[in-house]
């Protein structure tokens, strides 16, 4: 990692042996002009490669099922994905499941009915934005039709990751806000979890030390190298700590947000970040005072109660100062759509049972409605 890192690109690539490369970029990076320093490099060393494209937002499973048929036809040796967390969940999976029968569907956590048996072939990931943590995680995240389900196995963990804040730069703002919200969410969520150990907790508390205090200014003055590299080392930093302890309440009521209104993940987690944390912090009184202290929340004098209602006010403020909205009508979604979406979450045990405080129906429906009423 660190800035210029892409030119390392051509020893990892070496290392594996491979004459053919598949290179999944998504549109957005396409039109920036990010891959041309990729294509760059791959010229140089003359390398045989392909590029897919065909990604989209917060993907269903057809974009995947498409993805594995390309990169099986291309017969490629190596899987290179460049751009979004999206990006990155398609090659992940593409690289394993080619290897596999079936549909992706097949091998979803809730649904699926088929395990991952082989680790498919290599793959360099190389994000593009400071957000999703997808480069060091095993889990890639689908669109269904009224909620999401991952796939999720250590097959899909990237051979190498290469994170250069260079190729952060052009991201604008509402995607750098969005994707940093996300990645702040990363690591508040598993320095709260039940899983979480010692060493999770430090990587936690220092990508929110980093996230916190750059990333007003990576959105609002994005040219801001400091700023940006920043924001590219904490949300590293978030996703080694949550692929390990994982996350929970948050996510689980974001994911029927994107599945239902197709609100994109880091923004559905934003408008949720503070009541959350609202509903969760009587069961975690001594981790919200070191979060706090890690977010620069003053807590001289407080007691613990009002430190943990000071943080949760700071979530609401960073979201608001960032450009993103508070409020789920803003998002068009009506109060009678609340029970629906409390139904999809529910479901979400792989999430909610890593929590500190248990979920009820009855509170998901609650959290969701304060979100509405932004009460």
């Amino acid at each position: 990692m660190g800035v210029g890192s892409l030119s390392r690109l051509p020893d990892e690539i070496k290392s594996f042996n491979a004459s053919r490369v598949m290179v999944f970029a998504d549109p957005g990076v396409l039109k920036t002009g990010i891959l041309d320093s990729l294509t760059r490099i791959l010229n140089d060393i003359n390398l045989d490669y392909t590029i897919y494209s065909e990604i989209q937002p917060e993907p269903p499973l057809h974009t995947a099922d498409r993805a594995v048929a390309a990169l099986r036809d291309s017969q490629a040796e190596l899987v290179i994905g460049i751009g979004g967390g999206s990006c990155l969940d398609i090659a992940k999976a593409a690289a394993v499941l080619c290897r596999h029968d079936g549909t992706t569907a097949d091998y979803l956590n809730l649904t699926g009915t088929m395990r991952l048996t082989d680790k498919g072939i290599p793959k360099i990931l190389i994000p593009t934005t400071s957000g999703t943590g997808a480069e060091v995680t095993d889990i890639a995240v689908f669109s269904l039709e009224a909620t999401k389900d991952v796939l999720t196995h250590p097959y899909l963990l990237a051979d190498t990751a290469i994170l250069d804040p260079e190729l952060t730069y052009s991201l604008p703002p509402k995607i750098t806000a969005s994707t940093g919200i996300d990645a702040l969410t990363h690591a508040v969520e598993a320095f709260i979890s039940v899983n979480a150990s010692p060493l999770t907790d430090l990587l936690a508390l220092e990508a929110i030390r980093k996230i916190s205090s750059s990333i007003r200014t990576a959105v609002w003055h994005g040219a801001n190298k400091a700023a940006r590299s920043e924001m590219s080392y904490g949300s590293l930093l978030a996703g080694l700590s949550f692929y390990n302890a994982g996350v929970s309440g948050v996510h689980a009521l974001a994911y029927p947000l994107g599945g239902h209104f197709k609100i994109s993940h880091g923004e559905s987690n934003a408008v949720l970040l503070p009541y959350v944390f609202d509903f969760i912090w009587p069961a975690c009184l001594d981790k919200m005072q070191m979060m706090a202290e890690a977010l620069g929340v003053p807590t001289e004098g407080l007691t613990k109660r009002k430190v943990a209602l000071a943080t949760v006010t700071c979530f609401q403020e960073m979201v608001r100062d960032v450009g993103l909205s508070l409020s789920l009508q803003d998002y068009g979604i009506r109060r009678e759509d609340i029970e629906l979406l409390a139904k999809d979450a529910i479901k979400q045990t792989r999430l909610l049972d890593r929590s500190p405080m248990p979920y009820t129906l009855n509170d998901i429906t609650r959290i969701y409605m304060n979100a509405w009423e932004k009460n």
